[in-house]
């Protein structure tokens, strides 16, 4: 028992060292440290749906309360413009987050969230498709050196194409009009193995949306996840929402789809709004996630600590 549990640590150690590693190569990225509180008041939390409470942490010496994290998208984006990151250039967190406000909890989603957070400068002409294309291509590339390393050092027969597939979540509607969102990603991940899927946020030809995105980090003309499918669950899984940032227009415009034109007077929308930060292409992609997909688990309590029903404890008896 001990021997498996030293080897599966070993496991986790070694796939997020290598792809942190291959990450950083990839998009020139610099590992830096991350907060884990955020100030309510400066508009930096994400808030992800909108309709999600972060946790509130009382700070007694400065009579104050703050927020525990639920992503850094809109921090990262603030610390490259205060420390003049140049195009090219950009930063990495081991983010660690907690979102105890979610209505189920499953085999791939937990209370606990950890994650290659990531943001990189780009120009004001590189706001296009084909930079977006350029970025995923280059994170699929960490992603498949990372899974050959590890299965010459582990062994395994997980496969990942050689290509990844794009497509749009409208065309995503129309090849599957009678799924849900979530079953039409698992039709296109099982086809392709593995998919980025553009334009999520914004509204369908239906009149639907494919998922909610935050008004004011991603441009869902410019977004997607990258989704890889997943054998042993037999479903598709998430590994990384990503986009490049929203300017000026498209906050404006996103704020005022998501009725939350109130949070344009927040300190840093404010700086956006005026010029003050830089144009910039970021994301998240889940560690744990891409440990338990890597390494064939069949739920995500087996490469994290987190918190369980007792079904589930006693359905997967090996939960950390």
């Amino acid at each position: 028992m001990k021997a498996v549990f030293l080897t599966q640590q070993h496991e986790i150690r070694y796939i997020k060292q290598k792809f942190t590693d291959a990450l950083c190569a990839a998009l020139n990225l610099t590992e830096i440290q991350a907060p884990i509180l955020t100030d309510p008041t400066e508009g930096v939390q994400d808030t992800l749906s909108g309709h999600e409470k972060a946790v509130q942490v009382p700070v007694k010496a400065l009579q104050r309360d703050f927020e525990v994290v639920h992503s850094l998208a809109k921090w990262k984006r603030a610390t490259l413009g205060q420390y003049g990151f140049e195009a090219g250039e950009g930063i990495v967190t081991q983010m660690k987050a907690l979102r105890p406000d979610e209505d189920q909890l499953s085999a791939v989603h937990s209370v606990f969230v950890d994650q290659w957070d990531w943001e990189q400068v780009i120009s004001g002409e590189q706001r296009s498709q084909s930079q977006l294309h350029a970025t995923v291509k280059a994170i699929y590339a960490a992603l498949q050196s990372t899974l050959a390393e590890y299965k010459a050092g582990f062994g395994s027969d997980l496969h990942l194409p050689e290509q990844i597939t794009f497509l749009t979540s409208e065309e995503l509607l129309q090849a599957y009009p009678e799924f849900s969102p979530k079953e039409r990603e698992h039709a296109a991940a099982e086809q392709y193995g593995a998919i980025f899927l553009e334009g999520i946020g914004g509204q369908l030809s239906d009149g639907s949306i494919h998922d909610v995105r935050a008004p004011d980090y991603d441009d869902w003309s410019l977004n997607g996840d990258i989704i890889v499918w997943n054998p042993v669950l037999k479903q598709s899984l998430e590994l990384s929402s990503m986009g490049i940032r929203v300017d000026r227009a498209a906050l404006l415009k996103q704020l005022t789809s998501a009725g939350r034109t109130e949070s344009e007077a927040l300190p840093w929308h404010q700086k956006l709004l005026s010029g003050q930060l830089p144009q910039t292409v970021g994301g998240g992609i889940g560690q744990s996630r891409l440990c338990m997909w890597m390494m064939q688990k069949p739920h995500i309590g087996y490469v994290q600590h987190g918190v369980w029903c007792p079904t589930t404890k006693s359905q997967f008896a090996d939960l950390l």
